[in-house]
């Protein structure tokens, strides 16, 4: 067993086999210790996510250490709950099943009747909410992924790559060959358990004759009398809290606000709870009315703010009178605007939060012309005494601190000098789910240049370095699991700073980490 750093907030224990993985997984499960957020199984490795103010890095180190990875018997062994076994419908009607038959040398019968008499089990989730990665002792067949991923994978495709099979829950992209599709309900934000393929269940197949694309439920909207109506909300504008914590092993990334700090002062100012929903407001544009009184703050990226045609400043509480126009301009320094409104916002949740996942599709979408929102009225402090709050304009040039990754080992000695000492620029590309760094390649050292990273669990903040060697910082709504590996890690004030990361401008990495 290798524990690796994975920045200021988890660790990343590594082992040699997908039993190991599984076995591990149970024993760290049943002696959890408080402050533990995520336990994340992949295909070699455990991801350990804690709370570090109260479990500390080292505790939660030897914490593990003393947690034994005795080898499973087999993979339906490890896990002791015993499992239901669930059974999925599947018609075998995919695009790539004569293909995949013919690529394994087999006939397309034979391949489906291996499928459908294997016992699997889910080893791990990820890439997306509820796609669970199945494995079984009664597969040994090695199937390659397609050579170009397809844009459009459907909803309830069933899929082999690897020796793994899996459905895909949500319409999405993906390199696994489909070889047929299940109308059975994979993820449903609204249930009490969302994700039907949960990490060591077991698994059988069931012929049927026909499918039936499963409907997608889409997010009821609040009742409520509305507060203001969208007139325009600017190029992207999204309903934000504090995301969905502790539910990475079912797929689910965290989400929620991007700039932190400036949630955390928006809800102050005007007076609400710490995790009040908020709205947030993407290179400005925004312009809406209100039906009645309303007071509310703008924090995070610098633009001009206007409220019945007369300019406010940000950083302070602000009275919205019925009637009146509020309008966030173009943003001039940063890149998100943090609107909050006293009684937050309110919006359909879904997994206990609100926040608008735009990689997974969950929560709310984004507000569009003639939207109307309403305020949540939740519970609500007194609107503080002093009325402002110390800030300036994000810099142009910002300088996030990077803690050790769990792969940075992968790279040549001048690859990690140049990521720390690079002016890196942030490309067009650049959204909630991760940011491109333009600048030199990162080369990898010879040894890891041969090999394939197996998937791995991942955070926000995470920079990952896929083969052409340009990094990718892993934003809020990122992956959950990847297979290019992670160089570093933005820390959390890091993180802060990169939300407010504009395209075009300049990056300079310093190192939180004497390993880096």
């Amino acid at each position: 067993m290798v524990i690796r750093p994975f920045g200021d907030s988890a660790l990343l224990v590594e082992v040699e086999t997908l039993a190991d993985v599984l076995a591990l997984h149970a024993r760290l499960a049943q002696t959890r210790p408080e402050g533990v957020l995520d336990l994340v199984p992949a295909a070699r490795t455990v991801l350990v996510h804690v709370e570090p103010a109260v479990l500390p890095l080292a505790t939660a180190r030897a914490w593990v250490s003393r947690t034994d990875t005795a080898p499973a018997e087999s993979l339906e062994a490890a896990d002791p709950g015993e499992p239901d076994e669930i059974e999925l419908p599947i018609s075998y009607d995919g695009q790539d099943l004569v293909e995949t038959a013919s690529i394994l040398g087999v006939s397309v019968d034979a391949l489906i009747d291996r499928h459908l008499a294997a016992r699997w089990a889910v080893a791990f989730t990820g890439f997306a909410p509820g796609f669970g990665y199945l494995v079984s002792e009664d597969w040994d067949l090695d199937v390659p992924r397609r050579a170009t991923p397809r844009t459009r994978v459907p909803e309830g495709a069933v899929a082999l790559a690897g020796r793994f099979s899996g459905a895909y829950p949500r319409e999405t992209s993906g390199g696994w060959q489909l070889i047929g599709t299940t109308d059975a309900t994979l993820f449903d934000p609204r249930a009490p358990e969302p994700v039907l393929l949960r990490p060591g269940a077991r698994v059988r197949f069931r012929r049927s004759a026909t499918t039936t694309p499963a409907r997608r439920l889409e997010p009821a909207v609040p009742a409520g009398t509305a507060a203001f109506t969208v007139a325009d909300p600017g190029p992207l504008t999204t309903v934000q809290d504090a995301g969905r914590p502790g539910r990475l092993a079912e797929g689910v990334a965290r989400s929620g606000v991007a700039d932190r700090p400036a949630f955390a002062a928006a809800n102050r100012l005007v007076g609400n709870l710490p995790g009040a929903a908020v709205l947030e407001i993407t290179l400005g544009g925004f312009r809406a009315t209100a039906h009645r009184d309303l007071w509310v703050a703008a924090t995070g990226a610098w633009a001009p703010i206007r409220v019945a045609g007369r300019e406010v400043d940000p950083y302070r509480a602000v009275h919205w009178p019925a009637g009146a126009e509020l309008r966030v301009g173009a943003a001039r320094a940063g890149i998100r605007v943090v609107l909050a409104l006293r009684g937050g916002v309110a919006a359909a949740g879904a997994l206990g939060s609100v926040a608008s996942d735009t990689l997974a599709g969950i929560g709310p979408t984004p507000l569009r012309a003639g939207d109307e929102v309403a305020t949540a009225d939740a519970a609500r402090h007194p609107v503080p005494v002093v009325d402002s709050w110390p800030w300036t304009p994000p810099p142009a040039a910002l300088v996030v601190d990077v803690a050790a990754g769990p792969r940075a080992d992968w790279f040549t000695p001048a690859a990690r000098r140049a990521f720390l000492e690079t002016r890196w620029v942030v490309d067009a590309r650049a959204d909630r789910v991760g940011i491109r760094l333009d600048g030199p390649p990162l080369q990898r050292t010879a040894d890891a240049a041969a090999r394939e990273l197996p998937s791995e669990g991942m955070l926000p903040g995470a920079v990952q370095v896929p083969p052409d060697g340009r990094p990718v910082v892993l934003g809020p709504d990122g992956p959950v699991t990847g297979g290019y590996p992670v160089v570093g890690v933005v820390t959390a004030v890091g993180r802060a700073a990169l939300a407010q990361a504009r395209p075009g401008s300049h990056l300079l990495i310093r190192s939180a980490s004497p390993r880096l």
